[in-house]
């Protein structure tokens, strides 16, 4: 029982990290999960056996759960059914080539969803953050680029140490711009990822929220990440150069 004692003590959300149950006979898998979900702000906890698994529920919480279709422990159906059912824990099975009967009769009992097993954080993470859209943002790991770091988790900006507040569609830009750095993004990517696609009102609303993020990211010299805009195109996220260190003789 030591899993669990560790599993649920102290205050698992003060993080704000998306909770994941995972359950899995096989450790080398679950606790790959576990790891590989870990750079995503998922603090996962494996358990081997279903009756931990469940003790461990109510003191967890967890905002979804994992559960592996071969378990020896106890039947994977009458678990999903206990923890999604009964417990409204939202439910993800991992399944195998040879489990379309479980995975079936899984979903009848409650099931959100089925994923391969073993699984892979690409294809969990989407279902994860379809789980929970409101947590979605915890499941993205910070950015630091040339002394300017973003947290979705936290919502949090700073540059060279000194925070930036930024509103949610500026914040959503900026990140959007991170994680495609150095790389010329359209018009229609970004109103995608911030707006939801294209209306009548949302490319003048771009062309304004991009002048208003620049402002606030603009420093004395010349060190300011940019945000370029390419002719014809879109645009293009120029991260500012670090400074060197300099060295001593």
């Amino acid at each position: 029982m030591n899993n669990l004692v560790e599993a649920t003590r102290g205050d698992h959300r003060s993080d704000g990290r998306f909770v994941l149950l995972v359950v899995d006979d096989d450790e080398s898998v679950g606790a790959a999960l576990v790891a590989q979900l870990a750079d995503h702000r998922v603090r996962g906890h494996h358990f081997a056996h279903a009756a931990e698994a469940l003790l461990a529920a109510g003191a967890l919480q967890p905002d979804a759960a994992v559960v592996a279709a071969g378990l020896s422990t106890m039947s994977c159906t009458e678990l999903v059914r206990l923890l999604a059912s009964r417990a409204g824990i939202p439910t993800v099975v991992g399944v195998g080539d040879e489990d379309g009967g479980v995975a079936a009769a899984a979903l009848k009992a409650g099931a959100t969803a089925c994923v391969r097993r073993p699984y892979r954080p690409e294809e969990v993470l989407p279902l994860l953050r379809a789980i929970r859209p409101e947590t979605s943002g915890a499941l993205d790991p910070p950015i630091e680029l040339g002394g300017l770091r973003v947290d979705p988790a936290t919502f949090e900006v700073s540059l060279d140490g000194r925070t930036v507040a930024l509103p949610l569609k500026e914040f959503r830009l900026l990140y959007f711009f991170m994680t495609h750095a150095e790389r010329t993004v359209t018009r229609e990517q970004l109103l995608a990822a911030v707006w939801g696609g294209i209306s009548d009102d949302t490319s003048n609303t771009l062309t304004v929220h991009i002048k208003r993020l620049r402002r606030r990211l603009a420093l004395d010299g010349d060190q300011a990440p940019m945000i370029v805009t390419v002719r014809g195109l879109g645009y293009r996220f120029v991260p500012a150069q670090a400074t060197a260190t300099p060295t001593t003789s």
